[in-house]
């Protein structure tokens, strides 16, 4: 079985840093670079897809609202033609970047309150995936099963790559359990192992009333905001190599 473990990369500004993106890029098989809107810059982009080629691990673009102050997780009242402009042109500039390093963007995956406002409409859901496929119809979308971007993606011919999240509490409905409630993140190592492994071993996860929801997908996210987050990374890789599936980048997971 192959497994791709990703993170949001790139997400401080300036002089700031929000995570050991340097110790992450050694664990994961996929980047989801920040492209300066909700957070990075020109700098970190630079270094991000640098390092990302030198360790072999493939690299998406992460856009977000131009929300550096609430770190892109607050809506905000943007018409569907601005989400589209602001979108391409985050996901242009990363493969700008990448072009100058001989590396390739190869996925897509929205960034928070974008990805909320995305799967909240259907008809935005569409346009975005729509322009996605304009810019090259082999980018892969990264989404969580049942949204609605997942079936605006497959309805503009691109490929989906589905998500569980490792660090995020779900519904029973299969959504996230907002960040505002207690226990929406999870940071206990032994709670994350708990989990990778049972979805792992039969493609669950518990959910925040205890019920079990199959969970379809063959990507892990884990916050590179979330506190511990390398160590949480390094948990989750030893739980998917313990089970003797293969660490591989999203882009290879079908070859």
């Amino acid at each position: 079985m192959k497994i791709d473990l990703n993170s949001d990369m790139g997400e401080g500004f300036g002089r700031w840093r929000i995570a050991d993106d340097d110790g992450l890029m050694d664990v994961i098989s996929s980047a989801n670079i920040a492209c300066g809107f909700h957070a990075g810059d020109y700098a970190i982009m630079n270094r991000t897809v640098q390092r990302a080629k030198e360790k072999g691990v493939g690299i998406g673009a992460h856009p977000g609202l131009p929300d550096l102050i609430g770190f892109g997780r607050r809506s905000m009242s943007i018409s569907d033609a601005d989400m589209e402009a602001m979108m391409v042109y985050q996901i242009g500039a990363l493969q700008a970047v990448a072009a100058m390093h001989g590396h390739r963007v190869t996925h897509v995956s929205y960034h928070a309150a974008f990805g909320n406002m995305a799967n909240a409409d259907a008809g935005l859901a569409l346009r975005l995936t729509r322009a996605i496929a304009a810019l090259d119809r082999e980018l892969t979308v990264f989404c969580m099963p049942g949204q609605l971007t997942e079936r605006a993606a497959e309805t503009a011919g691109l490929r989906v790559q589905t998500l569980f999240l490792a660090d995020r509490a779900y519904t029973s409905l299969g959504t996230l359990v907002p960040r505002d409630q207690p226990g929406a993140v999870i940071h206990d190592l032994a709670a994350i192992r708990a989990r990778v492994r049972q979805f792992l071993e039969d493609g669950s996860v518990t959910t925040s009333v205890g019920s079990r929801l199959q969970v379809k997908a063959q990507s892990i996210l884990v916050h590179s905001d979330t506190p511990g987050s390398l160590e949480l990374a390094k948990a989750i890789r030893s739980e998917i190599e313990a089970t003797g599936a293969v660490l591989t980048p999203a882009f290879r997971l079908h070859d």
